[in-house]
Order: C-alpha cells, then structure tokens, then sequence
C-alpha cells in the first residue's frame, strides 16, 4: 500500500464527506493504493456516524473511536498503531489542510529520501492572537531542538512508515514528532510550503493555554532526551557542585571566626551569620540533588526501556 492518511478529529462531522472525497480523488488522480483511518478522539457530534457510512460506500475508509476525549497526541498514536502504508500522512479534520499536497508530500518522501516533511502554512488565515504566539513558539522550538522548520505545529506531515513505527506519540508531544523523530535517530527531516484555508465548518477546539503547556512539553523533551538514561549525569553533578560551593563557604566562615579570635578582634557566633545558614541549606540541597540523581539511575537501570535502540539494518 502506498499511502495510509490518518485523520484525527474532534466533533468535525459537517467536514468529513468533502474531506474523504477530496482524498479519494486525489488518490485516484494519481493511481495511490491507500487507507483513510479517521480517528474520533470522543467527538459528542455524529462524526462516527459519517464515518460508518463512509467505510460502508469506500472499503478504503477505516475508523477508531475513543470513548471519551483523550487528546490529539493519543489519537495520532493510535492512527500511527494501525496505518499500514509505505507513507504516512497526517492532516487535520476541519478542510484547513488541502489534500492536493499530497502528491508532492509522497514524493519527497519516497523520491527525494526524506526520513519526515512537515507543512509550512507561510500564509495563514488565522487571526493575530494565534498567529504571533505561533511564531514565537515555532523560534523557541527551533533554538532547542536543533531543527530548522517553521511551522512544528502544522497537522500536514508526511511521515516514512519506519519513522512512525519507531516512535511514540504521547500527552501533547504531537507538536514535536519532529523532535521526536530526530531522537530516534531520524534525521532528515524536511520542509514543504503548504497551502492554508480558512475554517469552514465549526469552531477550532485549541485554546491559548496549547502555548504554555507547549513550552513545558518541549522542556520535557529536551531533558528526557538529555539525561533519562544518565539522571547521574544532570542531578549529580548539580548536587556535586552545591555542596561543593556550600561546604567551601562554611570553612570560610568558620575561618574568619578562628583569625578574628587569633587577632583578638571583635567576632560573633558562626551560628549568628546569615551565610552559614546559606551554606548549610546549599549542601543540604546538594546532597538531595545527589540522592534524586543516584535513585534515578536505580530506576533507568531497571527500566525496560534501557536497552531499547532503534535498529535500521541487520545482516
């Protein structure tokens, strides 16, 4: 099979016949074997509904329903679990993402070698409240992960299927399946200027709270990426360096008393300066940082996931 698009939707009924006819003549323009997985991440509208009678009328159409809302990341994991073609496309539900790009998604993955080609809406048909805020977050995800696109956000990627089989997708992570990718050793990832249509049915279902909850999602990712398996390696050495730097200035306080006394100058108790407190907490929290990196490194050590290297080849 040469294609598998997978949809992931949230009360989009009104969109999905134009949707799925507009796949379907692509496909067939272009003599594309393929699959339509439209997944309803616990749509309270009659998404499932339409997308019965589309798999009834289109042996092509399959569908996964969620009993409740999980979220886009779980829905694309899941879509990823089933999609069974040589490439994988993703796009949204709500006719934002034109199907006509697929043709030349497909090809740069199968043609041109790239491993991920992610969507670039360059004119968008948003409103400025989202926009700006996109784009300082498309900046900060850039500088942190290494990874030159402009838009990690947009739904239209085109994926080889090693890539999504290698991967998983989780919580709110499908922002960065880029970054994801690249861990896991896939790296040539590319970029396609795609074109955006304003919303014709229904209203978005993402909030200003995505951007925040975005930024923490990244700094998630860059940490575990960092030092999951090697916890030691970030909370020990942090630890290593407070209480380093804290017993260090409790010898210089206890040092300044000994010459004051030796000198017969005026001293006060080592008890009465406020550094010593300053030192004593900074090796108290030091050792913690310690402790927490040493117990982490009990716990990679008896994690399943370990050893777990993603293998491209083997003779």
């Amino acid at each position: 099979m040469n294609i598998s698009v997978v949809v992931p939707l949230y009360n989009e009924a009104e969109s999905l016949p134009e949707l799925h006819s507009w796949i379907k003549r692509i496909m067939n323009e272009n003599n594309f074997t393929y699959e339509i997985i439209f997944v309803s991440d616990g749509s309270t509208d009659n998404s499932w509904e339409v997308i019965e009678k589309l798999s009834k009328e289109d042996n092509a159409v399959k569908g996964i329903k969620f009993r409740r809302n999980y979220g886009k990341s779980p829905a694309l994991h899941m879509g990823f679990e089933k999609a069974e073609g040589d490439v994988v496309i993703t796009m949204d539900a709500d006719l934002q993402d034109s199907p006509d790009e697929i043709p030349e998604l497909y090809k740069m993955i199968t043609e041109e070698g790239y491993d991920l080609v992610s969507g670039w809406k360059q004119k968008r048909y948003d409103p400025k409240t989202k926009t700006i805020p996109t784009k300082l977050f498309n900046a900060t995800a850039r500088k942190v992960t290494g990874i030159k696109l402009h838009d990690f956000n947009c739904g239209l990627k085109a994926y080889r299927k090693d890539v999504v089989k290698s991967i998983e997708v989780y919580g709110d992570m499908h922002r960065y399946i880029p970054y994801l990718a690249k861990s896991a050793g896939f790296t040539k990832i590319g970029e396609k200027v795609v074109q955006h249509q304003a919303r014709k049915y229904g209203v978005t279902k993402f909030g200003l709270d995505r951007f925040v909850n975005g930024y923490l999602d990244l700094l998630t990712l860059w940490f575990f990426n960092k030092f999951a398996v090697k916890p030691m390696h970030f909370f020990g050495l942090l630890g290593s360096l407070m209480f380093i730097l804290g017993f260090i200035s409790v010898i210089v306080v206890g040092a300044h008393k000994l010459i004051s006394m030796w000198s017969g100058s005026d001293y006060r108790l080592v008890t009465e300066s406020p550094y010593f407190y300053l030192a004593l907490t900074a090796m108290i929290i030091g050792t913690l940082l310690f402790l927490a990196g040493f117990l982490g490194e009990l716990v990679a050590r008896n994690s399943q996931e370990r050893n777990k290297y993603n293998v491209e080849k083997e003779i």
